[in-house]
């Protein structure tokens, strides 16, 4: 409800609405494509298939933000953009343009992590690495049966010259199709004789040089020898670059056996070649056996398919000294940046101080195009696309990607065409803080509201988004981004399990917000692209969670559960009762409005100002508990701490407004003329309460509130009230308000009567009975006499009596000790049970016992006196006292159980 009209102030909200969208579309078109017509992007060409992305945005791009709609996202829809728009795609290329000709991104053929599933690269970040103990069965896209992962299987190379063979080991036995060479320790004396010697491959025939190789080998692991396959493991590539040893790629992008994997295993999936590769080694007698091996195994985070290590040419950009600045950004004792948790940071630091470089190109069609062009000479020996390394040049559009070309090769007949490749959608997501301000133009926007103030989104992408919009920020902006970034926990279902729609677990907020049958559930699993074993899961989760669908909660509940479930910070376990809880509670809420309706009456008018001091003391205790959960309402909204915000609203609403204050001036309703001057007051202290307690509850239930809001009766001139809740002020500490002593009291009132309820038994019918209390000083009695219309409103008593030190209770009454000043007795209508009475007592004295014991042996330990705090010392003491005459009041109690005063039987 706040302006934004200035640079302080200015939010990015963005969060799902970036996610990964372009990768997210590409693969929801192509999984369709697949189930509908058998069919994939490169069967349909690359012009249908981005047609065909098009159009499924243009029919489901959409449901994000009408869901932050629906969820009443407070935000300037005149804002909206999409990442490949017509602005935010000049910014990219003109983003890469700029890095480019700065030297920061280069072309390179480097191993990146290869999708087979998504046929592209993907950056490090987006690997998932589980970790394998024992041999395990994992199911693998595109395969029908599982694969088996760690296993290390051994077999033997034969060496020419008849000199025997070498017995190697590998978890990946198919890479063996492109090993080139075999590394050995160069002290091992096993193996002195083969320096400079060469194994033979047993399906190709081609040599491999015995290298010697002090950094990879250790002689101790295994049989001290490493086949090394450099065109598919990270470290194998560096001992190739050491040893200058052939690079062959043995797979296809989809992951098949290439060609230069042998005719034998050509066209092969490469874990079906797994086994057939094992079955041939065993045929030409050169299999070793196998046995279980502790592996990390990549996971694509997209597609969940094994990431194959692959040698590609790619584009990256040098982070190193990006990434410093990001670091220094965080971590600095003048920090630009805080993150909210704090915890975060040090996974910041974690991660930039040992980033690499970024691997920034994708084999996909939906995205932005790289703005790189290939020059194809007429004299180039190779013809084919990318053959040489040095034939690129980079423009912002082909006219000036042909000047560069022509001040590359002057007088040169050649031919341009540009990368088909397209950039991570996170280089175009990193560049929005920039992009939606209208850089690169030095726009108002840009001037006025760069760098802007909080960025919320969640820490799963603190790496793939932040990070990289720090960086790109930073270098191109000229500053950071913004200066706070709050990170909210990942929602994961009752179980704790993270939502996958194969689980059947996936909420949509819409469904309950709206509510949803199981048949509807099922139905929307079955409009999906799961294939029929994971619906069949899917609907049996769903069965299992949601037995009789989800019930209609409001966005009002359904908000007020995720802020509350903030207080975890990592992740948030949605348990769907919760948020039907607080749909109950909004009619709770709706009650307490109604009841004051009724009782302010048609013609109430609200005052201008209360004269707090003439209030009766419930009033004034009420304003001033309403100060304080204001004060901690907004000093929570301050330090981010949503959670502790929730709370304070709720408790102020639920445990103290209507819990306490509307049940207490409910009898003053009910009463003669006496007490007019009361109902008066207790009217215009009601309609305060629940004007701010509408505002304070506002951001967090915008819906009900605003609907209650407008019901409120208007004070004289109702000219000065906003014509919505949401523009209205936020409510701010009033200082006459606070009134501590006013709270001490309420506080023995309040024990007072929780002690009196707990004393009726479960069969009561919540009939008004007798009670009498037992003062120890006159402070506590003055309370009680002075309150007794309070407590007994509260504890629903018939009257209620302060009985002198000798004074006995009545005949049967059944007691209870609030505390060391206080014991409470209420007289019920039946036979008293001695002996549970006894009972109650016997364990109120062993739990005193135990606290004075506990305490007596911190007091007396050696060194107490000596380290702790003189203070420390002297609560100790006072409670310890305190514990003390607690101890004699039970023991009063138990002798006039004893003494048959009370006629108990």
């Amino acid at each position: 409800g706040t302006s934004l009209s200035t640079k302080k102030t200015l939010e990015i909200v963005l969060d799902l609405v970036l996610r990964n969208l372009c990768s997210v579309f590409q693969v929801v078109v192509e999984k369709k494509l697949m189930r509908e017509k058998g069919l994939t992007r490169h069967d349909v060409g690359r012009e249908q298939f981005v047609s065909g992305v098009w159009k499924w945005k243009e029919q489901y791009g959409g449901t994000i933000l009408s869901q932050e709609r629906r969820l009443a996202a407070s935000l300037d829809w005149s804002r909206e953009c999409f990442t490949m728009d017509e602005k935010r795609s000049r910014a990219v290329t003109e983003a890469f343009v700029r890095l480019y000709r700065e030297g920061l991104i280069y072309r390179d053929h480097r191993l990146v992590n290869w999708d087979c599933t998504l046929r592209t690269a993907i950056s490090d970040i987006e690997v998932d690495h589980k970790e394998i103990k024992e041999r395990t069965l994992l199911k693998v896209p595109g395969y029908e049966e599982p694969t088996e992962f760690g296993v290390l299987t051994s077999f033997a190379y034969p060496l020419e010259d008849e000199l025997g063979e070498i017995v190697v080991a590998t978890t990946r036995i198919e890479t063996m199709l492109g090993d080139t060479a075999i590394a050995v320790h160069p002290e091992d004396p096993r193996y002195t004789h083969l320096h400079q010697k060469f194994a033979v491959h047993p399906f190709n025939g081609r040599r491999l040089p015995i290298v010697l190789d002090a950094i990879l080998v250790d002689p101790s692991f295994g049989t001290g020898a490493v086949k090394i396959t450099p065109a598919h493991d990270p470290n194998d590539f560096e001992v190739g670059q050491r040893h200058k040893l052939n690079f062959i790629n043995i797979f296809t992008d989809d992951g098949k056996i290439n060609v230069n994997g042998g005719k034998e295993f050509e066209g092969m999936p490469r874990f079906q070649a797994r086994k057939a590769i094992i079955e041939a080694l065993k045929n030409k007698g050169l299999y070793r056996g196998d046995q279980k091996n502790d592996m990390n195994l990549g996971i694509c985070s997209r597609s969940n398919d094994v990431v194959e290590p692959m040698i590609k040419p790619q584009w990256f950009a040098r982070c190193s000294s990006m990434a410093e600045q990001a670091l220094d950004a965080v971590m600095n004792e003048d920090r630009k940046i805080e993150i909210i948790p704090k915890q975060y940071a040090l996974e910041w630091k974690r991660w930039l101080e040992n980033i690499r470089d970024w691997c920034i190109s994708r084999q996909l069609w939906w995205g932005h195009q790289i703005p790189a062009w290939y020059v194809m000479l007429e004299d180039d020996n190779l013809k084919e696309f990318g053959s040489y390394h040095d034939h690129w040049v980079v423009g912002r559009n082909e006219d000036e990607a042909l000047m560069e070309a022509n001040k590359l090769y002057p007088g040169k007949k050649f031919k341009i065409a540009q990368d088909p490749d397209v950039l991570d959608t996170w280089f175009s997501s990193g560049l929005f803080p920039l992009s939606v301000l209208g850089w690169p133009d030095n726009t108002e926007d840009f001037k006025a509201f760069y760098p802007t103030s909080v960025l919320e989104t969640g820490h799963d992408i603190l790496f793939f988004w932040v990070a990289r919009m720090v960086m790109l920020g930073m270098k191109l902006g000229g500053d950071v981004p913004f200066k706070k970034v709050y990170l909210h926990p990942m929602i994961r279902d009752a179980h704790g399990r993270k939502m996958s729609k194969s689980l059947g677990n996936v909420i949509d907020p819409l469904e309950v917000i709206n509510g949803i049958s199981l048949e509807g559930l099922h139905k929307r699993l079955e409009e999906g692209n799961l294939d029929p074993k994971e619906l069949t899961i899917a609907r049996e989760g769903q069965k299992k969670d949601f037995p009789n669908g989800i019930p209609e909660c409001g966005a009002d509940a359904l908000r007020f559960a995720l802020i509350s479930y903030t207080a975890q910070s990592d992740k948030i376990n949605l348990d769907i009762q919760r948020v039907v809880g607080y749909r109950q509670w909004c009619n709770k809420l709706w009650n307490a409005i109604r009841f004051a309706m009724s009782k302010l009456g048609d013609n109430y008018i609200p005052p201008e100002k209360l004269a707090v001091e003439e209030l009766p003391f419930s009033c004034k205790w009420i304003l001033s508990v309403l100060d304080k959960a204001i004060s901690k309402t907004v000093s929570s909204f301050e330090s981010y701490d949503f959670s502790g915000a929730a709370s304070a609203v709720y408790s102020w609403w639920q445990f103290e407004l209507c819990d306490v204050f509307i049940e207490v001036i409910k009898p003053l309703f009910n009463s003669s003329k006496e007490f007019e001057s009361s109902r008066t007051a207790s009217r215009d202290t009601l309609w305060v309460c629940l004007d701010n307690g509408l505002r304070l509850l506002h951001p967090f239930m915008p819906f009900v509130t605003e609907e209650l809001w407008q019901r409120l009766p208007q004070p004289l001139g109702g000219c000065s009230r906003k014509e919505s809740i949401m523009i209205a002020e936020y409510p701010s500490v009033v200082e006459a308000w606070t009134n501590n002593e006013v709270e001490d009291t309420m506080q023995i009132i309040e024990s007072a009567v929780k002690s009196l309820r707990s004393l009726r038994p479960s069969s009561d019918r919540n009939e008004r009975r007798p009670a009498f209390a037992l003062c120890a000083t006159d402070n506590v009695a003055n309370v009680v006499k002075n309150h007794e219309f309070e407590i007994s409103t509260l504890a629903h008593l018939s009257f209620l009596k302060v009985l002198s030190g000798n004074d006995a209770p009545p005949a049967g009454c059944v007691v209870n000790i609030v505390d060391e000043e206080l014991s409470v007795y209420l007289q019920l209508q039946m036979a008293i049970d001695v002996e549970a009475e006894r009972e109650k007592l016997g364990k109120r004295r062993e739990e005193i016992q135990k606290q004075q014991s506990n305490l007596e042996q911190k007091i007396n330990a050696s060194g107490y006196r000596e380290k702790a705090p003189q203070q420390v010392q002297e609560d100790d003491l006072a409670k310890l006292n305190k514990l003390m005459q607690e101890l004699e009041i039970v023991d009063e109690a138990e002798r006039k159980l004893n003494t048959g005063n009370n006629g108990m039987s």
